[in-house]
C-alpha cells in the first residue's frame, strides 16, 4: 500500500508518503518538513491564531498538490498538540479534511504518544526486553514513552514543548540565563511530577525523535545540505549537547539562524528544545541519547496502513 501522512504539529507541518507490505515500511518516497508555527500563541489565548492557520494551510496546499501527482491509496492527518488544546481546534481539522481530502485524526496524548513509539522502535527486534526510552519533544508538548522492545508500558504527554515554553519563558534576543533556567525549571517541575522515580530506572536505550534532536544531531556535524542517513542513528551526548547550548546561547536570533546543521526556521524554538532534552536527560540519568528519524510519521503510517 502507499500511504501518505501527514503531522500537522504545533511547530511543524510535515509529509511522509510510504510504501508498506507486510506490516513494514518498505519504503520511503517522500519525505519534507515546514515550519508553520500552528501552536504560536495558544498557550495564552487558547485559541489557534489566524496567521498560523493560514501559514498551515499554504503549507498543505503544497502538499496537496504534490499528492494529487502521485498514487495515493490513503491520505492520513495526524493532529497534536496545538489543536487538541485549542478552542477552534475541531473546526481547523474539519477545514482540512473537507479542503484536501485528508482522512483526519485529532490525537489524544497517549495515541500520540503510541504512535510515535511504534515508529520509533520499527526496525528494533520486536522480541528484545531492552528497556527503552522514546523522548519526542515538539512544539506544543513532550511526549515520553517507556517500554521494552516494541511493547510499550508507561506514557506522559506533558507540556513542556518548544513553542509552548519559548512563549512563556523567552522574550530576549538573545534569551538570557534567568529565562532558559525558567524553561528548565518549568519543564523539570513538569516531568518529576508526571513520571515517577522509579520509573526512571534501568533504562538500557533512549532515542530521541523530531526536529530539536534531529536539528542537534546536525549542527554536531555541521550538514550542510542535512542528511538524514547521518542524523539517524547518531549518539548525541550530553557533553556535545552543552557545548551547542554555550554556543548558541549567546547568538542572536539572526546569527542562530546562519548556524550549519540548523533549518533557519527552527532558530526561535532550539534553545527552548535544548532545554528540554537537556532536563530529560538529567532526570532520567542519560550520558547520551541515540537520535532516530523514525517518528509519529512513520508509525502513523504504519497504523493506518491495515
Amino acid at each position: 500500500m502507499r500511504i501518505a501522512v501527514v503531522d500537522i504539529g504545533s511547530n511543524t507541518t510535515r509529509l511522509l508518503l510510504a510504501e508498506i507490505a507486510g506490516r513494514r515500511v518498505s519504503r520511503e518516497l517522500e519525505r519534507h518538513s515546514r515550519v508553520t508555527r500552528l501552536g504560536a500563541g495558544v498557550d495564552a489565548s487558547g485559541r489557534l491564531r489566524r496567521d498560523a492557520i493560514e501559514r498551515t494551510h499554504s503549507v498543505l496546499s503544497d502538499y496537496a498538490r504534490l499528492l494529487d501527482e502521485r498514487r495515493v491509496e490513503r491520505r492520513v492527518a495526524v493532529l497534536t498538540s496545538a489543536v487538541r488544546d485549542a478552542a477552534n481546534g475541531g473546526e481547523f481539522a474539519d477545514a482540512c479534511a473537507e479542503r484536501y481530502g485528508l482522512e483526519v485524526h485529532v490525537l489524544s496524548g497517549e495515541q500520540e504518544g503510541r504512535l510515535t513509539y511504534l515508529g520509533a522502535t520499527d526496525e528494533l527486534d520486536p522480541d528484545s526486553r531492552e528497556r527503552i526510552l522514546v523522548v519526542d519533544i515538539g512544539g506544543g508538548s513532550t511526549e515520553l514513552i517507556l517500554g521494552r522492545g516494541r511493547t510499550t508500558d508507561f506514557y506522559v504527554s506533558t507540556q513542556a514543548g518548544v513553542v509552548r515554553q519559548g512563549d512563556r519563558h523567552v522574550h530576549s534576543d538573545p534569551p538570557t540565563p534567568g529565562e532558559l533556567q525558567a524553561v528548565a525549571d518549568d519543564v523539570r517541575t513538569s516531568i518529576a511530577a508526571a513520571v515517577p522515580v522509579a520509573r526512571r530506572d534501568g533504562l538500557e536505550r533512549a532515542l530521541a525523535v523530531a526536529g530539536t534532536a534531529t536539528s542537534l544531531a546536525a549542527i554536531a556535524q555541521q550538514l550542510e545540505p542535512y542528511d538524514s542517513t547521518r542524523v539517524h542513528g547518531y549518539e548525541l551526548t550530553g557533553s556535545t549537547v552543552a557545548a551547542i547550548s554555550r554556543r548558541l546561547g549567546a547568538m542572536t536570533l539572526a546569527q542562530r539562524r546562519h548556524v550549519a546543521g540548523l533549518d533557519p526556521d527552527r532558530a526561535p524554538t532550539i534553545l527552548p528544545g535544548i532545554v528540554i532534552l537537556t532536563v530529560v536527560t538529567e532526570l532520567f540519568g542519560l550520558a547520551a541519547v541515540e537520535v532516530s528519524e523514525h517518528d509519529i510519521l512513520r508509525g502513523a503510517a504504519l497504523a493506518f496502513s491495515d
